[in-house]
């Protein structure tokens, strides 16, 4: 009976505090929810933190602004594609298995629903709101850009492609991966590609930029 009581007494008193950095989770799911539905001109920060259980207070404190809430939600997509870049993953695997990889990881960030949605609004609200397009520009095409291009130019350093113009091809490998099917998917006029669709994208796509460009080992004897 005593122990019980002092193990009451433990759990009395004031509720653990959430971290900082688990409500930004939060706060940034709700804000890609709350652009996705309303874009981001009619989107509230009152909205955003009603979906992320918190208060208006903890919203401001932690997030000022919807700029900054928008940059968070695409720093969030971009960040894990990073994730599958790292280039210690690359290494590990052989050319083309490691460019299928890169290839798959950015078809799922340009290519799933939520991305498809994110471009729209940016096409649709950029004339009103020119930092959208900014952030888009700057955190997800550039960001992806380099990452690209930093594995490309790792695979040329290792003998094992040779491009004249890293940048312009993979500008060109960018665009055979996704360009039609975000086109066809942002125009209505099919299905948002599912994680299949990609898969085979990305192989097919993999083998073809890899054929152009691929060092025969056989020249090197």
């Amino acid at each position: 009976m005593g122990q019980n009581s002092a193990n009451l007494k433990k759990c009395r008193g004031r509720p653990q505090i959430r971290p900082d950095e688990e409500t930004v989770r939060l706060i940034i799911q709700a804000a890609a929810a709350e652009f996705q539905a309303n874009g981001f001109a009619a989107a509230t920060m009152g909205n955003v933190a009603q979906r992320a259980g918190i208060s208006t207070k903890t919203m401001y404190r932690l997030i000022p602004n919807k700029a900054d809430l928008f940059k968070h939600v695409m720093s969030e997509r971009i960040g894990r594609f990073m994730l599958e870049a790292d280039a210690e993953i690359q290494d590990t695997q052989d050319l083309v298995t490691s460019l299928e990889h890169m290839l798959v990881a950015f078809g799922s960030l340009t290519l799933e629903k939520e991305a498809i949605n994110l471009i729209r609004l940016v096409i649709a609200e950029s004339d009103r709101f020119p930092e959208l397009a900014a952030t888009f520009h700057n955190v997800a095409v550039v960001q992806s850009s380099e990452a690209l291009l930093r594995w490309l130019k790792r695979q040329c350093q290792r003998g094992l492609v040779k491009v004249d113009d890293p940048v312009q091809a993979i500008s060109a490998l960018r665009g055979m991966m996704t360009m039609e099917l975000q086109r066809s998917a942002m125009l209505g006029l099919a299905e948002v590609p599912t994680p299949e669709i990609i898969k085979a994208r990305a192989k097919f796509c993999a083998r073809l930029f890899l054929d152009g460009c691929r060092v025969d080992q056989r020249d090197q004897l």
